[in-house]
């Protein structure tokens, strides 16, 4: 049995849930900052590191907030928000230094659109008072993305160890695009249901 936290008013915020997501925004600059440079093979690897304890971070908050009752209004705005600032800064910096490219660009596109249109979908129903459970699809596109942008920081270093790394990540980066269509249309139906009934 995990051991429970005693909850207290300040503990509601500084909690280890929300320090996890709070320590998830930080790293985000630091991986773009090593991926600055992407012929420096060592600071790819320092990079996929931060990126992989970012990663583990957003399984963690959750969890633990859910078994410790650490839930709070801070963590429910913040964990979506770090989630894609780290999806929407990885990209960009890949799509900069070339490790996706040509038609590849699409599926990156679909994934920031998608981002940008849930965000939208989001605002508009809590104002109405209207909340869209996250399904399991959800989740495995988020776990998807994960590991194909993991593969893909690695980019040309990893292709030292795996030949065929970034186009393994590529590939997985086209599939979690398709998720992101589907789960992005969970959240459309919703909202134009909404504006039908207005």
């Amino acid at each position: 049995m995990l051991f429970r936290p005693v909850r207290t008013g300040a503990s509601r915020t500084f909690n280890l849930p929300n320090i996890l997501t709070f320590g998830r925004v930080v790293i985000v600059p630091a991986v773009v900052a090593c991926l600055f440079w992407p012929d420096e093979y060592a600071l790819r690897w320092t990079a996929l590191g931060l990126f992989i304890v970012a990663a583990i971070t957003d399984f963690f908050d959750g969890y633990l907030a859910r078994a410790w009752g650490q839930q709070s209004a801070l963590g429910r705005m913040l964990d979506p928000i770090a989630d894609k600032l780290l999806v929407s800064a990885v990209l960009l910096i890949l799509v900069a230094d070339g490790t996706i490219k040509s038609w590849s660009l699409w599926a990156a596109i679909v994934i920031l659109c998608r981002e940008i249109l849930v965000s939208g979908l989001r605002e508009f129903l809590a104002e109405l008072k209207v909340s869209v459970p996250v399904s399991k699809v959800a989740k495995w596109k988020t776990t998807m993305q994960m590991i194909a942008l993991g593969f893909l920081i690695a980019g040309r270093a990893g292709e030292l160890v795996l030949p065929g790394t970034t186009r393994i990540g590529l590939f997985l980066l086209w599939i979690s695009a398709i998720l992101t269509l589907y789960t992005g249309w969970d959240y459309m139906k919703a909202g134009i249901k909404h504006v039908v009934e207005e």
